[in-house]
């Protein structure tokens, strides 16, 4: 455990993408037989050990190689300015990762964009998953209930413009549940993130001006994919509403959904204990 730190675990990796070479930052946890790939969301400065540290442990405990993938536009990897559909490109990108690192079969658990992102690795590549868990993500288009953009986007649309401790704090008030819960510590590194790599926050404006859509709307293809997945939402989710659980578990068959009360959109996070007990019970199952 002492080892599971984000340097000791820090690695790199060059992949082709379209004729195009990108450097994508990992981390690398544990030596298990069985691949965990943790893929996070689109916030300002988020970065796969800044969306999962509390998780790594368990899993890696459990038996789990954990890999902890930046996507190009975050942390140490690569900046890109994206024209196309922002899933699409990252599930490419997980897909270099592991095959350059002689991986043939993965689970995917991913939050929000990660989310989204494990959808279309699934979709593009169902030979190279075990299973799948999505958390606050999966499928695209319009809540049939909530007023969109929602509130949370709106605040994620804000902090990347403007890159400010207000706006983080204000951007966390909606996030999660229970704002008084987030540390003075994950605080300092998130700031700390957003604001080393001011080329990402640029980029991601840029992205979203040509290509207003980043993340489109996959349920009609949903039914393709075959294997198990489990739902991982927050009851109050004010990023992305809850009914988007709904919508993945009416489109996957072999799907179950776990909803969590007094949660906001960060789950691995709200209810960390909860959330490794349950994930790794359905990676044994």
């Amino acid at each position: 455990m002492s080892s599971l730190t984000a340097d000791a675990t820090s690695r790199f990796i060059t992949i082709q993408d379209k004729e195009k070479s990108l450097r994508v930052h990992y981390n690398d946890c544990g030596n298990g037989d069985e691949v965990v790939v943790m893929l996070h969301g689109s916030g300002p400065g988020a970065t796969g050990w800044a969306n999962f540290h509390r998780n790594v442990g368990p899993f890696v405990d459990a038996g789990y190689r954990v890999l902890l993938v930046d996507f190009p536009g975050w942390g140490e990897s690569d900046p890109v300015v994206m024209a196309e559909a922002r899933s699409f490109f990252n599930a490419r990108v997980v897909k270099g990762v592991i095959d350059g690192l002689g991986i043939t079969k993965v689970h995917l658990i991913g939050n929000s964009m990660g989310g989204h992102s494990a959808v279309a690795f699934a979709l593009e590549f169902p030979q190279d998953v075990g299973k799948l868990v999505l958390m606050g993500g999966g499928t695209g288009g319009i809540s049939l209930f909530t007023a969109m953009p929602t509130e949370g986007m709106k605040q994620v649309t804000r902090l990347y413009r403007e890159p400010t401790l207000e706006n983080l704090k204000a951007f966390n008030d909606v996030f999660v549940y229970d704002s008084s819960a987030l540390t003075e510590d994950l605080l300092q590194l998130r700031l700390k993130n957003l604001r080393s790599k001011e080329i990402h926050l640029k980029n991601f404006v840029k992205s979203a001006q040509l290509q207003p859509v980043q993340f489109p709307d996959i349920t009609p293809r949903l039914p393709e994919i075959q294997m198990a997945t489990l739902i991982i939402w927050g009851r109050q989710d004010r990023v992305m509403p809850v009914d988007g659980a709904f919508r993945l578990g009416a489109g996957i068959a072999n799907s179950e959904v776990h909803l969590f009360n007094k949660c906001g959109h960060w789950a691995q996070w709200e209810h960390v204990d909860r959330f490794n007990s349950i994930v790794i019970g359905f990676l044994r199952a």
